[in-house]
């Protein structure tokens, strides 16, 4: 397996603990987002949305973080990520949802290059702005995990897809310096992920290429 991943990144940070919670070794290959490496011919190749993360495997190529993590459980079904169970499923991607398809799309590189170059918003704007849409998200999480108590994860005893995405927004919240502590429930449940070390050695403050942007 490959993995064309960046260190920042937090649709890559998602399938780095999948990879890790099912002890699956991928070749890490960084593309720097920042620099657009992703638009390089190189790598357009590769990708068609000059996005990370993608996952190579027995000559496919793989994109969108939830859709790897659904293809790793079906060659590695334990430990299960995705629930079996219709119920536990449709809850589990409803949860995982508000990060990768809500608040996370609106704080990517280049949406943040659009508001500063085309829409010429200045620097300190544009991390309000991510400040902001990384705050939305925490608060969705706190309602919803207010109606079903995690126990100790979002779905029983053993992290999912859910936790995953959850934990990428509490990364997003890292990242632009947000206290997450006005948010109990969703600190409490990513301080029990980021106690084990599959998702503590996935989030960006451990790469060694990590820093202050």
């Amino acid at each position: 397996m490959q993995l064309y991943t960046f260190w920042r990144s937090n649709a890559a940070f998602r399938v780095r603990v999948a990879l890790a919670l099912k002890k699956l070794a991928a070749k890490e290959i960084e593309v720097d987002l920042l620099s657009g490496e992703q638009f390089n011919s190189g790598y357009a190749s590769v990708s068609a949305g000059n996005a990370v993360p993608t996952l190579v495997h027995d000559g496919h190529f793989m994109f969108q973080s939830l859709a790897i993590i659904e293809y790793l459980d079906d060659i590695q079904p334990t430990p299960r990520l995705v629930p079996s169970d219709a119920a536990d499923r449709a809850y589990a991607r409803g949860l995982a949802l508000v990060a990768t398809a809500d608040a996370h799309p609106l704080v990517v590189p280049r949406v943040r290059e659009y508001l500063s170059k085309h829409l010429g918003v200045d620097a300190d704007a544009v991390k309000s702005w991510c400040s902001h849409w990384a705050n939305e998200g925490l608060a969705t999480y706190e309602r919803l995990l207010t109606r079903r108590a995690p126990a100790p994860f979002a779905l029983g005893e053993e992290p999912t897809i859910a936790d995953i995405c959850i934990a990428g927004q509490i990364v997003t919240a890292d990242l632009y310096k947000q206290d997450v502590s006005s948010f109990p429930l969703v600190a409490a449940l990513g301080k029990r992920c980021f106690d084990l070390p599959e998702f503590a050695a996935a989030h960006p403050f451990q790469h060694p290429d990590y820093r202050e942007v």
